[in-house]
């Protein structure tokens, strides 16, 4: 299993190191935009980039998450199970959910 706080913590250093941003979060928050849009025009125009952009994107989340003092590990682990315990229907076509499910956690 990966370790996603020493994942964190390397890609915190390497910014550290190369003197990429750590300060401003909106900035941060910018440049993952960038990544998610990166992967987009990927995919559409069929490169072989799609898996390099999705590295992008959690390289960006990751020092994020360092910079935010977020546990990472944590939050998808429990928002993996509130989207489990979720209820969906199907209305007018749509799916549309109905219930957060038996346990309502965040």
């Amino acid at each position: 299993m990966i370790d996603l706080k020493e994942l964190s913590e390397k890609v915190y250093s390497n910014k550290l190191e190369k003197h990429f941003n750590v300060t401003d979060v909106g900035m941060e928050i910018c440049f993952l935009h960038g990544e998610v849009s990166e992967l987009w025009d990927a995919y559409i125009r069929k490169r072989g980039s799609v898996g390099e952009e999705m590295a992008d994107i959690m390289i960006y989340l990751l020092g994020l998450s360092k910079i935010l003092n977020v546990d990472l590990e944590k939050e998808l682990i429990q928002k993996i199970e509130k989207n489990h315990r979720r209820v969906y229907k199907m209305i007018d076509g749509v799916n549309t959910r109905v219930s957060e499910g038996e346990d309502n956690q965040k």
